[in-house]
């Protein structure tokens, strides 16, 4: 437990010497499952039923938002208050109800569709992010999603935030309708990156979304993210869909 409280400590430090993370930033906690391509369906049934024992027992501080990408991966997105959120178990009183048996039961059947699985932490950074009504993580009919990662090094993170602060500048200028969220990497992710999130009703409105901005933000625009896109170590672009049925969020 000393092990654990040290690095956490260090996470937090590296978290807050960046300016453009503060207090008023949303944490999300991200579960990666890698599933099988052979056993989707029964990650995608088991994730059905877990939902449904979450209604039935009105499961209290553990809503979650669920994505899948492109390459089979699933993601479980929740928004914690503070890095102390990770020593809380939010499902125990689900096991309590259950029964531990029961619960147990349903955690083997998702260990059976996946090699490997992992979790980390994402920050939503408010001062690079462009929604001008309100950065809120869905947004209703918009279950598409593009996930533009760009991977940074320590020396030059900095850096690329103001770049990305002056092309929201430029979005904001120019009354742009394409809106994005920019999250930062934080505990648990090897390498470090900023992922602007952009969504859409689907792949064919995405497309024309981007077409119109790029028309929109002319050469100007062209200008700063070609400098951008000089300036970090690695761009990884991938696609995927918000899954409401998978997702729970709790009655009050």
């Amino acid at each position: 437990m000393k092990y654990f409280k040290t690095i956490m400590l260090i996470a937090t430090l590296m978290l807050t010497s960046n300016p453009a993370l503060n207090a008023q930033n949303q944490k999300y906690t991200i579960h990666a499952d890698y599933v099988k391509p052979s056993m989707e369906k029964e990650y995608v049934d088991v994730s059905k039923v877990f939902v449904a024992e979450c209604k039935k027992y009105n499961l209290q501080n553990a809503d979650w938002m669920e994505a899948r990408l492109d390459n089979g991966t699933y993601l479980t997105i929740e928004a914690i208050s503070n890095m102390a959120a990770l020593d809380v178990n939010s499902y125990a009183p689900l096991a309590d109800k259950m029964g531990a048996a029961n619960f147990q039961a349903l955690l083997d059947r998702y260990s059976k569709c996946y090699d490997k699985h992992g979790s980390y932490v994402v920050t939503l950074i408010k001062d690079l992010t462009y929604m001008p009504d309100g950065a809120v993580a869905t947004q209703e009919g918009m279950n598409y999603r593009k996930y533009h990662y760009l991977y940074v090094t320590p020396s030059i993170s900095k850096m690329i935030a103001e770049k990305l602060k002056a092309i929201k500048e430029l979005y904001v200028k120019k009354g742009s309708k394409e809106y994005y969220r920019v999250y930062h990497s934080g505990y648990g992710t090897l390498g470090e990156f900023y992922l602007v999130v952009i969504s859409a009703k689907d792949e064919l409105s995405y497309a024309k979304q981007s077409n119109e901005n790029d028309a929109l933000i002319g050469d100007e625009g062209k200008k700063l993210l070609d400098d951008l896109f000089q300036n970090i170590s690695r761009y990884d672009p991938v696609t995927g869909y918000m899954q409401p049925d998978l997702s729970y969020t709790a009655t009050k």
